[in-house]
């Protein structure tokens, strides 16, 4: 089923999905997965390893970013809606009251791992070495002006920001306004990047709002591209184009070391034992969220959650650390291990 058939039924089916409900389910007999495009590779080696067992389909997974995934998940229950969603940061408390409203009442959280986001370019362009004010003042909508006001940002090259940065035209591919790494690249980067400008954070002290309109605000006159949720096409855009960087999940970094590499961030390289011990800033946990009222009527939800949740998919050795997912701490994992066995649901508390 596309995308469009996703959302075709989605919006068709609002007000009857609820009651419909796991009686509607029944007529699909193949696991339906929708969302972000940091975790889609590694939900989909798990749904490739499940459909080698023969006993039941390959799931289905769709790359359709992490805001975009949640809209779809959260529509309403039955065959014209997914079982499971991925999410690239957990999910919102907006997003739970749409998935209530819609009667998705049963929601498991799983906690599948770590991801860095890393900013990239190609071999044979220039490194970069750069810290979090700097790439908000190469990315933001409006930056302090000499006299400390908000101005629209001037800076076109990257050694205007500072003469440390390469002589290169600021030209950034990042995800779109729907996708969880954007989400994140704003509060993991933006956010602490614009506080530590004394600017801003004076402008942070007088007026919160206007501190958080501006961090979260992403230039929008062609230094910032955005390049979609699709990943693999933004790492054939900087192998071709060797003055542009580009924005995404350390996995498609590591798949990809023999065309890009990754700049150093606060004065740590995007690798993986940087992203599993924290060091590195840039990094994340990664979701999947899954309708607990379709186990038992969509085949093979329940032993889907168990395969993902095995020491073999998410273990320090599993295939998953193979395909770039940071693993979880030994505890974290015997919990996310536990609510997959359990499928213990969520409430809003704590979002």
């Amino acid at each position: 089923m596309t995308i469009t058939r996703f959302a075709t039924a989605a919006a068709f089916g609002l007000a009857a999905a609820a009651l419909a409900g796991a009686a509607q389910a029944q007529t699909r007999d193949q696991i339906r997965i929708v969302g972000s495009s940091t975790v889609y590779p590694f939900t989909t080696a798990v749904a490739e390893q499940f459909g080698k067992g023969g006993k039941f389909k390959t799931p289905v997974v769709e790359s359709t970013g992490t805001g975009g995934g949640m809209k779809l998940f959260c529509a309403g229950l039955g065959a014209g809606h997914p079982d499971a969603t991925n999410a690239s940061r957990r999910i919102k408390a907006s997003e739970f009251e749409d998935c209530d409203k819609n009667g998705v009442k049963e929601i498991v959280e799983i906690k599948v791992g770590f991801d860095g986001i890393v900013i990239a370019n190609a071999k044979k362009g220039p490194d970069l070495k750069v810290n979090q004010s700097q790439l908000f003042l190469a990315l933001a909508k409006q930056v302090p002006g000499p006299d400390g006001k908000l101005v629209a940002n001037p800076y076109k090259m990257w050694n205007e920001i500072d003469p440390s940065l390469p002589a290169e035209k600021i030209e950034v591919l990042g995800p779109p306004p729907t996708s969880g790494t954007r989400d994140a690249f704003l509060e993991l980067v933006m956010e602490p990047g614009a506080a530590k400008i004394p600017a801003m954070d004076a402008l942070k002290k007088a007026d919160a709002k206007a501190f958080d309109t501006a961090w979260k605000s992403i230039r929008e006159d062609g230094a910032y591209v955005d390049a979609g949720e699709n990943d693999n096409l933004i790492v054939q855009k900087l192998d071709s184009n060797p003055e542009a960087f580009g924005i995404f999940g350390y996995s498609f970094l590591e798949e990809n070391t023999a065309k890009i590499k990754g700049a150093t961030v606060a004065g740590q390289q995007p690798t993986f034992e940087a992203i599993a011990s924290g060091k590195y800033p840039v990094s994340r946990s990664l979701f999947v969220y899954v309708k607990k009222q379709h186990v038992g009527v969509i085949p093979g939800l329940k032993e889907f959650v168990a395969e993902y949740v095995s020491d073999k998919a998410m273990g320090e050795d599993g295939y998953l650390a193979d395909k770039g997912l940071i693993p979880l701490p030994k505890d974290q994992r015997a919990a996310t291990t536990k609510v997959g066995k359990e499928l213990a649901v969520i409430g809003k508390e704590g979002l």
